[in-house]
């Protein structure tokens, strides 16, 4: 019987390649919010997000002490890996602290135009060592 859940090594090596995640934090007396938002990951390591303190998210995810990101593949075939796990926070940023987050999705010059104009002084980041994993890749029913 065939299993289309990714290996330890698959669901880290996904969750690595570059896409576009999704957030999500608890809300009192609400649905989760679930927002897009870039993110870096290596194999083993945390899933870091970069954000500004007093945000909704950051707020929620303060207050609750933890997260949940998914990342899919959104073309044939499909493919995603969700991890939820506690965060921590580096409050004291500095550009270069964002810069290989960024360079995942733009080139390096874009990259450090994009932090010239986005970074401020409420900058964050937010870190998550993974403690759950939900993996599927369909296209393991093709094999």
């Amino acid at each position: 019987m065939s299993t289309i859940t990714m290996t330890e090594h698959e669901r880290e090596q996904f969750l690595a390649d570059v896409h576009v995640g999704v957030i999500a934090a608890e809300q009192d007396d609400r649905a989760p919010l679930a927002v897009p938002i870039w993110y870096d990951y290596s194999p083993g390591g945390d899933v870091v997000v970069w954000t500004n303190r007093g945000t909704v998210k950051e707020r929620l995810i303060r207050a609750n002490g933890r997260f949940s990101l998914c990342a899919q593949q959104e073309a044939p075939p499909y493919r995603y890996v969700s991890v939820e796990g506690a965060a921590t926070f580096q409050d004291a940023v500095n550009p270069d602290d964002v810069l290989p987050l960024v360079r995942r999705y733009l080139p390096e010059t874009e990259a450090r135009a994009f932090i010239s104009e986005s970074f401020n002084d409420k900058a964050v980041l937010i870190r998550m060592r993974p403690e759950r994993w939900y993996t599927v890749d369909y296209g393991k029913l093709e094999s």
